[in-house]
């Protein structure tokens, strides 16, 4: 995130056959995985693995489908309250099986795009008649391609570039006042330390991120929804494009990472331990 190379280890673990090490910035303070898959060999985990690794099949479970539309009725929520409305065109990438897609498309009445590499659940989301592409190329020869309001859900952890794709998505995609909506596993309380995820974002580090890449954050919070009442798993953060790229001098450091990190899971125990119904969500447990 800064552009250094000092870093020390924060974790090591293996994730379902796989071995996971996470370093820490020392100057920063972004935790990202190294070493980690070279971009080709990412391209095939993605088309190839990544769905059986992470849900025992290819295509999207009765649970899964659960968990997203939750998920979607949450993020349509919060959207409405923060009162953005008049959206025409819209993009999810990493559009999974359309919840989020299908809901926005509804509640706005807008046209909706999205981008998802995973075969199995592309077609899934194009037999409710959603329209989804595999990949960027696909949707700029055969779409508009400016939107007002882009997500990326549980995606920007998966970026081998985070700043470099963000500046790019602006660029080629935004329309003026357009909105990006993100979400992402909280640093501070998600068991987030798995194969795909290259980063992990705390707070302050993901603001930092599109801070550097040229937005502004309109909100941002921390919240277990929809698999906790309690326990702050998510990060969700809505931006518009900024005028002015900041210096390098302007960014805010993150100091302590290891002990918020410790000290947010001393607070995830107590709450599993004390108030197990509102820690998690049976329905949707991971």
């Amino acid at each position: 995130l800064c552009g250094q190379d000092k870093f020390t280890l924060f974790d090591q673990r293996e994730f379902r056959g796989f071995e996971v090490i996470n370093v820490l910035c020392s100057n920063c303070g972004l935790v990202f995985q190294s070493p980690r898959m070279t971009a080709s060999e990412l391209d095939n985990y993605y088309q190839e693995e990544y769905r059986i690794t992470y849900d025992g099949q290819e295509g999207p479970s009765e649970k899964n489908l659960r968990v997203q539309k939750a998920r979607a009725e949450n993020l349509v929520k919060l959207l409405t309250d923060l009162g953005v409305e008049n959206v025409e065109r819209y993009m999810d990438i990493g559009s999974s099986a359309g919840s989020l897609m299908e809901t926005i498309q509804e509640t706005f009445g807008c046209e909706a795009v999205g981008i998802e590499p995973g075969d199995a659940y592309r077609a899934y989301a194009r037999s409710r008649g959603l329209e989804v592409y595999s990949e960027f190329n696909q949707l700029e020869t055969e779409h508009e391609t400016r939107f007002d309001l882009v997500s990326m859900i549980h995606v920007l952890e998966h970026i081998p570039d985070p700043v470099g794709y963000l500046l790019a998505l602006r660029e080629k995609f935004f329309a003026s006042n357009a909105r990006l909506l993100i979400e992402v596993p909280n640093l501070y309380a998600h068991d987030c330390f798995e194969v795909a995820h290259l980063s992990s974002f705390s707070q302050e580090t993901l603001t930092q991120v599109l801070k550097k890449a040229g937005y502004e954050t309109n909100f941002i919070e921390r919240h277990g929804y929809p698999r906790s009442k309690l326990i702050p798993l998510y990060i969700t953060l809505l931006a518009e494009p900024s005028e002015i790229l900041p210096d390098q001098e302007e960014m805010d450091l993150e100091k302590l990472v290891k002990m918020k990190r410790r000290s947010g899971f001393l607070h995830r125990r107590v709450i599993e331990r004390l108030f197990p119904a509102y820690g998690w969500d049976p329905e949707f447990r991971a």
